[in-house]
């Protein structure tokens, strides 16, 4: 498996440095093969290359099995005819990465906010409301008068089609129970197509059972019992917010793991950002991005029917539960270790197969 690596920007080559070695541990006791090549984007391509990405890494990367993704300083990005593109939508957009799979789960040793729960959002990635994305150039938010905005939301089957179906193969493997969120009851077409073409796709699992949630209500039932819930599947930005709030109710942003995957490639991607206040200071959490690499070599095993990817990434988090049950984690996860530290002590335990 050739995986191409970007650091990126703040706490990114901290923590995507312990990522790197996680992967490489994984490789090498599951005989994995894999060929990691590093690259930049971001800050540090913009000031090398005029932009923060640029067409010889794309080609780079759709040349590869997958991407690893570091947080980017999205916010300082503002104007693409400077070269200041936002890599995360860039990539989700030229590699047609539809699926923003990320799981929320609690772990044993730390303080549970709302109890134990273990779900997944399935978020629909290249459409909705996010006006970089829905349309073939430009913007769909259009400044009207000064005191004028219209921001236009695309909807189509084919994603519709291809996220329900992505949520209701994850459930197969997990405890089969889809969950629809949507706000048909105001956005009366589009999401009431969402919801019709979910309950379609659902007929085709009869072994999955199916209930559906206004977004609102949704979050209340949230943060009351996540307990309730497996897999969630919802629209672009209703599911960006949702899968922030759940991965913060399992006790950190800092644990939420994220895979965007398409059709025939896949990157994974911390879900918190560059946070440059505390970069340089050995004490990000690289748990998100640790889990995040393990859902990229599951994502290929599964691709490729290759069952050593499996047990790699089933032994990536794992090791996650036992390392922070062991408070091995940074402070923000209960536990005392610099990043560099958390991730030593994750890689020793990887490598002998201490998992409890």
């Amino acid at each position: 498996m050739k995986i191409v690596v970007l650091p990126g920007d703040g706490i990114g080559p901290e923590i995507m440095a312990v990522a790197v070695r996680v992967l490489e541990a994984a490789s090498k006791r599951f005989q994995l093969d894999l060929e990691i090549g590093h690259d930049i984007a971001g800050h540090a391509s913009l000031q090398r290359h005029g932009a923060t990405v640029t067409p010889a890494l794309l080609e780079k990367v759709k040349a590869a099995d997958g991407l690893m993704l570091g947080p980017m300083a999205t916010y300082d990005f503002k104007d693409e005819a400077k070269g200041e593109i936002n890599p995360s939508k860039f990539f989700r957009k030229e590699l047609d990465l539809y699926a923003n799979i990320r799981p929320a789960r609690t772990f044993p040793g730390m303080a549970h906010r709302v109890g134990e729960f273990n779900l997944a959002v399935v978020r629909e990635n290249t459409e909705g409301f996010y006006a970089d994305r829905n349309i073939e150039s430009g913007s769909s938010e259009m400044l009207i008068t000064p005191d004028t905005v219209i921001s236009l939301r695309r909807i189509t089957r084919l994603c519709c089609e291809r996220i329900a179906r992505s949520a209701f193969d994850l459930a197969r493997t997990r405890a089969r129970h889809v969950s629809i969120v949507h706000k048909a009851n105001v956005l009366k077409i589009g999401d009431g197509m969402f919801v019709d073409i979910c309950r379609q796709v659902a007929r085709e699992f009869p072994q999955v059972r199916v209930d559906d949630f206004i977004v609102d209500a949704m979050m209340a039932h949230v943060v009351r019992a996540p307990q309730r819930f497996d897999v969630i599947v919802t629209t672009n930005m209703f599911g960006d917010i949702l899968s922030d709030l759940t991965a913060e109710l399992s006790g950190s942003l800092g644990l939420g793991g994220s895979l965007n995957a398409g059709k025939d490639h896949a990157m994974g991607q911390a879900v918190h950002g560059s946070a440059p206040d505390i970069a340089g200071r050995n004490i990000a959490n690289p748990y998100s991005l640790i889990l995040s690499a393990g859902q990229l070599l599951g994502w290929h095993g599964q691709r490729k029917n290759l069952p050593a990817f499996a047990l790699a990434a089933r032994a990536i988090d794992e090791t996650a539960t036992a390392a922070l049950q062991a408070r091995e984690g940074t402070r923000d996860a209960g536990g005392e270790l610099g990043t560099a530290e958390a991730g030593q002590s994750f890689v020793r335990r990887l490598l002998e197969g201490r998992c409890r």
